[in-house]
């Protein structure tokens, strides 16, 4: 009697096992990444964001799905990085200046002149020390994957062509939210304003300030010869825009879609620098097409808006120290 129970028993657990096997696998669980920034729709970091949602959902296999917001509909840069920390946005790429906002450390890439062209910067962001900086966006629920780029911010205005440091004295001008760029144009005599940037155009338009500075890939695509009569290339700073994750969004993927998110950030960022770069160009020739004057300054006026600028490094340094800026100095030669 006991080994007909036994007997029972096994053949109960074989047919509970079999039925298991055979019934319907529960569907794969899908990842909802968004993706989110204050760009223009049309411009190269809001393509590259396109470009990474349709290659990422073909090496997850659409394991994650992946939705893009541009152009601040779902916030300005502030808004977005804290979106981020609280994992209600998954993604995105921003200039390093609203980073600094939240991660001291990135203020260094903030200081005027501290580039001479992209490849210095590709040098330094790609290296060691952006390795390093990326590296502190932990202690903010954030995971910075690389460095995509938004460009050498230039001046624009509707008061005068610029073409000296003295031509820039008593300009209001719209500035980020950060202390070194406002310090930057004080030091030059012009009265810096911080401004949302989607409120930026309307600000230029009713005369709420006189000028601007961003890449010139932003004048287009936002429209701002509209507004703007000069255009001076300055490259006073060269904008890194870090790709970054939200920490728990992160720790929420397997390894392998880790593995995928890395790999496709790596490729969208090789792509993202090229079209900027081509941007620049014919942004250029757009800008002059619709009627704005295009002022280059020559070396020794360069040097001057350098001199007059020092006061910024020296002032971050009190502040922060130098270590970076040796840093930085140490890999750019």
């Amino acid at each position: 009697m006991k080994q007909l129970f036994l007997f029972l028993s096994l053949i109960g657990m074989m047919l509970f096992v079999s039925a298991c096997n055979n019934a319907p696998s529960a569907e794969k669980e899908v990842k909802v990444m968004r993706l989110a920034n204050a760009t223009p729709d049309d411009r190269s970091l809001s393509k590259a964001l396109y470009l990474f949602e349709e290659r990422l959902e073909e090496e997850t296999a659409g394991s994650i799905d992946v939705e893009v917001y541009t152009n601040s509909v779902i916030g300005g840069d502030r808004e977005v990085f804290e979106g981020m920390q609280l994992n209600t946005i998954q993604g995105a790429s921003m200039s390093t200046g609203p980073v600094a906002q939240f991660a001291d450390e990135f203020n260094v890439f903030e200081l005027p002149f501290l580039f001479a062209d992209e490849e210095e910067a590709y040098r330094v962001l790609d290296g060691e020390v952006g390795e390093r900086l990326l590296a502190e966006l932990d202690k903010q629920n954030v995971v910075g994957l690389n460095y995509w780029e938004n460009g050498f911010r230039m001046l624009s205005n509707n008061v005068r062509e610029i073409k000296t440091v003295d031509d820039v004295k008593g300009i209001d001008i719209r500035t980020l939210e950060n202390e070194w760029h406002m310090e930057l144009w004080r030091e030059l005599g012009a009265n810096p304003t911080p401004m949302n940037y989607g409120e930026l155009y309307i600000g230029l338009e009713q005369g709420t300030v006189d000028a601007q500075e961003n890449p010139v890939g932003n004048v287009v695509n936002s429209h701002f010869y509209e507004v703007q009569d000069h255009l001076t290339v300055t490259n006073h700073i060269y904008n890194a825009s870090p790709f970054m994750v939200s920490k728990p969004f992160w720790e929420s993927l397997t390894k392998e879609e880790q593995k995928a998110v890395e790999r496709v950030a790596d490729e969208v960022q090789k792509k993202q620098r090229q079209m900027n770069r081509e941007e620049v160009e014919d942004s250029y020739a757009i800008v002059e097409e619709k009627g704005m004057k295009i002022t280059e300054l020559s070396e020794e006026e360069l040097e001057r808006f350098r001199e007059a600028t020092r006061p910024v490094r020296e002032k971050y340094i009190a502040k922060y120290g130098d270590e970076w800026l040796k840093q930085i100095e140490v890999e750019t030669n």
